[in-house]
């Protein structure tokens, strides 16, 4: 379980490491020796409130305040701020209920997701949630480029204004291109950071808020303090045309307050198209993105369980408080044609403009590198989980400080994709779907949690639901397809798509896996229901159980049986010899893994029971008693045949026991403690010839009586290892099988009753083998013994009978009469031996009529005649049932006992 402790990725401000006290706990390991200092030194202050204010005061603070507001209107911005709030806030809930039900080590999202809902559900969201934080990278630096041309771009005839003195600093040329260009320097810049200096930027981001702070303050200020005054816009329009606003700042004003309660939607004059309340709340979202940054501080926070919730909401409340005075000043101060035509009007309008121009350029640039450093932590997370394979593998590598700088490029390379789109409005839409998509996601990870009634969930914050969790899951996916539809729709194909990869990639891991918990809820739930009084025979099914002795030679019937079960229920039961009384421990227990491993390496839908008993006999009891729970308890028990052969050990035959690993696993994939080299010593080597018996016939046969007893229909399985085609790989169809059915008991040929218990009960296995995928083409006969010679015609009768009987079952299958005359007269009759001992002669014409009509059968249905009730005959019995079956082939043994045919609807 040393995977789950370990970290993977070490928090810091804003999702980033804080990679000072990383390193100094790696270098104190590795060094001397001297035991680390203890990591947790955060307050609720520095380690939550400071990295959520810094994080959800992104560029739409200074940048998109006007766009919204002069779009939407106050009312509709405010009505935007109240869904977008409440989206978080439901999200936080969930946040704070993860986040205080244990300690998480970093990775925001994807860690809570991951360890949560497992590994195919969290890599798929993961791998999501790093697409948003890069492509809010992206956006972040096309926020600074836009905010740096609008102070030293060339096209604009106006000038920038400190104080009272013009400046002539407008030298930098605009265009796509040159967008394209100084968002590369500006991502290249932020990629240096990441590289050398992110622990002197996550030291740095109080000083960055305050400076936002004073920012924030200039502009409140200003409001009062700056005079009324006309500006004037120009922009170049379609075909090089210079289009000129005149736009007014009034101070605060009542009739410029009425003038944009209501919405004006029109022309972006970034991407020359018409906004929607959609596109707008799109671009208002994305202030709302930094709510899991205190979060990921956990592994620092001294109590996490009460900085978490506590900080987290403050900081929303301060975010939600600042936002709602700002939108309420800035539609009482500015005409309509300012707001919508002007992004970086909160310059001209300040007492002194380089207090918005820092805070603008402060909190763009903290907002890049924060978001290019988080995204790098969650893959480098992603790599070390090893989810998605070799793609992601190099992003394991680090410094020797602990830097994950491969990580980091790749970051910076898809980021670098993401500025091509060349405005910041462009790109709002697929960042708050992604964004939307990751909050939707851990909603669903605390309501899988709360659903899963797991005792281990017991979140320190308790202001949370289902319904708050159900709420913010249907809300976001709301939002989501209100947004951008066919953004919402890709994205959630491109997490469908993940998630097959992942499934069918199989990644297994000790994080705990919550469907677990899931299933074990409603499985318990529905055993409730399954009632045993309401069983009816038109509802049959079998439910084996299969004893092994050893696996090495019994994996072709284990193969065998899955195909006859049917959806029903099949265990692989298993006796150990011993005595809890003389041992220190149960050494049953610690050989489940080896087992359930087996089952995965066959590709077997079984259960695995075993048992510590003195005796073979005493263990099957147990477990014919035992095992199942509730309506799902085995009604058949398969055993080997008792005989002389000497095992095959399928092990060395088949080409899947040699592979490096087990299953599909790749190199570092968690395997449960099982590795091939420990599987194939765990189960000891077949039998030989001289080596002592476990079981004696006279307990074999017990085992048989004992099952007959408690109502079990019993098969016999013999020389299963000759069958072939059974493997998970096997592309046998059954085309070329020939199922070969007896339904007669052989070995009493006084009895003609085709119609028993037992005879139904053959034909209804045989006719389920024959359902199954591998044996649904296959060709079923069924053999009538009769005596032609007889003065008795009666057979004749018997055999239409039987054909209208297989009609009544809907059974499919050639009828084939064998006349067995001559087999009958080698038969003693029990008056002449009260033994009921048969002659060898008998014995041997019945081998030779089987082996003449079915020798070319993929497999026998025989049926199995009732045990004696003497244990002094056992010997006798098993003799009798091994002559007829000698050389046969693969042959079921069938005794049943319980009736499984209904010929009404």
């Amino acid at each position: 379980m040393s995977n789950e402790r370990t970290p993977l990725i070490t928090s810091g401000v804003c999702g980033l490491a804080v990679t000072a006290v990383a390193c100094g706990a790696e270098s104190d390991e590795s060094g001397s020796g001297t035991p680390s200092k203890d990591p947790r030194k955060l307050n609720t202050f520095f380690g939550v409130m400071v990295p959520t204010i810094l994080s959800m005061f992104s560029i739409v603070l200074f940048l998109r305040t006007g766009f919204v507001v002069g779009h939407a209107g106050l009312l509709q911005g405010l009505l935007m701020l109240i869904v977008a709030y409440t989206i978080i806030s439901l999200t936080i809930l969930s946040i704070c209920a993860i986040s205080t039900n244990g300690a998480i080590q970093g990775g925001g999202a994807y860690y809570m997701i991951s360890r949560s809902l497992g590994p195919e559900f969290g890599g798929s969201i993961g791998l999501m949630f790093f697409l948003a934080k890069v492509c809010a990278c992206g956006e972040y630096v096309l926020g600074l480029v836009e905010a740096i041309l609008d102070v030293f771009g060339l096209t604009k005839p106006s000038h920038f204004f400190f104080g009272s003195f013009c400046l002539g600093v407008r030298v930098l040329p605009q265009g796509y291109w040159y967008t394209v260009l100084y968002s590369s320097v500006v991502l290249l810049l932020c990629l240096l950071v990441c590289l050398v200096g992110a622990h002197i930027y996550s030291r740095t981001a109080f000083v960055i808020l305050l400076v936002v702070t004073v920012s924030l303050l200039s502009i409140f200020i200003s409001s009062v303090a700056v005079k009324p005054q006309d500006i004037f816009i120009t922009h170049h329009g379609p075909g090089n045309q210079t289009v000129h606003y005149n736009a007014s700042y009034t101070g605060f004003n009542a009739t410029t307050l009425r003038n944009n309660l209501g919405s004006g939607y029109t022309l972006d004059y970034s991407t020359n198209s018409v906004m929607s309340f959609a596109t707008v709340f799109a671009v208002m979202f994305t202030s709302c993105t930094g709510i899991m940054a205190g979060a990921n501080m956990s592994g620092e926070l001294k109590t996490p369980s009460v900085s978490i919730p506590k900080g987290t909401i403050i900081a929303v409340f301060y975010t939600f408080t600042v936002y709602v005075l700002l939108f309420i000043l800035v539609s009482a101060t500015c005409d309509r044609i300012l707001l919508i035509q002007d992004y970086g009007f909160l310059q001209k309008i300040n007492l002194w403009p380089p207090f918005v121009t820092i805070g603008i350029y402060c909190a763009s640039l903290s907002a890049a590198m924060c978001a290019m450093i988080g995204a790098s932590r969650i893959l480098h997370a992603l790599a070390l989980d090893q989810l998605f394979g070799l793609p992601l593998a190099p992003a394991a590598i680090t410094s020797s400080s602990g830097n994950p700088w491969v990580a980091v490029l790749y970051t910076w390379g898809l980021a670098q994709c993401v500025v091509f789109a060349g405005q910041l409005n462009a790109v709002a839409s697929l960042v708050t779907v992604f964004y939307l998509l990751a909050y939707a996601a851990v909603d669903l990870a605390c309501l899988a949690l709360e659903w899963a009634s797991a005792p281990n969930f017991r979140p320190t914050f308790q202001l949370f639901s289902w319904h708050t969790c159900l709420l913010g899951i249907l809300s976001c996916l709301v939002m989501m397809f209100v947004i951008n539809p066919v953004y919402s729709s890709g994205s959630i194909v491109l997490l469908l798509v993940l998630l097959l990869f992942l499934h069918f990639r199989s990644p297994t891991s000790s994080w705990g896996y919550i469907s677990q918990a899931l299933i074990f809820h409603q499985v318990r739930k529905y055993l409730l229901m399954l009632d045993v009084r309401k069983d009816h025979v038109k509802f049959w099914r079998p439910q084996v159980l299969l004893m092994v002795a050893n696996p090495r030679s019994s994996c072709q019937l284990i193969l065998f049986v899955n195909q006859l079960k049917k959806g029903g229920l099949f265990v692989l039961g298993h006796v150990q010899l011993g005595d809890l009384d003389t041992l220190p421990s149960d050494p049953v227990q610690q050989q489940y893994n080896f087992w359930l491993s087996l089952v995965d390496k066959l590709g077997v839908k079984a259960f695995v029971d075993l048992t510590l008993s003195p005796s073979v006999r005493q263990g099957t009891q147990h477990l014919l008693r035992i095992t199942g729970l509730g309506g799902m308890k085995p009604n058949t028990l398969v055993l080997g045949f008792y005989d002389s052969c000497t095992p095959e050990d399928f092990f060395l035959q088949d080409t899947a026991f040699c592979d490096s690993s087990i299953g599909r696993g790749t190199e570092g994939e968690y395997n449960f403690g099982v590795d091939l080299p420990s599987l194939q010593a765990h189960f000891p080597p077949v039998r030989h010839v001289e080596s002592p018996r476990w079981l004696s016939p006279e307990e074999y046969v017990g085992i048989i009586s004992d099952a007959i007893k408690m109502s079990k229909n019993v098969c016999l399985a013999r020389y299963f290892f000759q069958l072939e085609g059974e493997g998970k790989d096997s592309k046998v169809d059954g085309s070329e099988r020939t199922i070969d059915v007896w339904p007669l008991n052989l070995l009493q040929p006084g009895s003609r009753d085709y119609e028993d218990v037992c005879s139904l009960f053959l034909l209804q296995m045989a006719c389920v083998l024959n359902m199954s995928n591998k044996w649904r083409h296959a060709r079923m006969r069924i053999f009538l013994n009769v005596e032609t010679e007889s003065s008795d015609q009666g057979w004749v009768v018997n055999e239409e009978t039987f054909r209208e009987l297989l009609r009544k079952l809907r059974i499919r299958a050639s009828i084939k009469i064998v006349p067995w005359d001559t087999v009958v007269q080698h038969h003693i009759q029990p008056d002449e031996e009260p033994s009921g001992a048969l002659s060898e002669d008998f014995l041997s014409a019945v081998n030779c009529m089987l082996m003449e009509n079915s020798s070319q059968a993929a497999v026998r249905f025989l049926y199995l005649p009732r045990p004696p009730a003497h244990h002094s005959q056992s010997q006798q019995y098993l003799a009798q049932v091994e002559a007829v079956t000698n050389s046969l082939g693969p042959t079921l043994l069938i005794h049943g006992v319980t009736p499984v045919t209904y010929t009404d609807l």
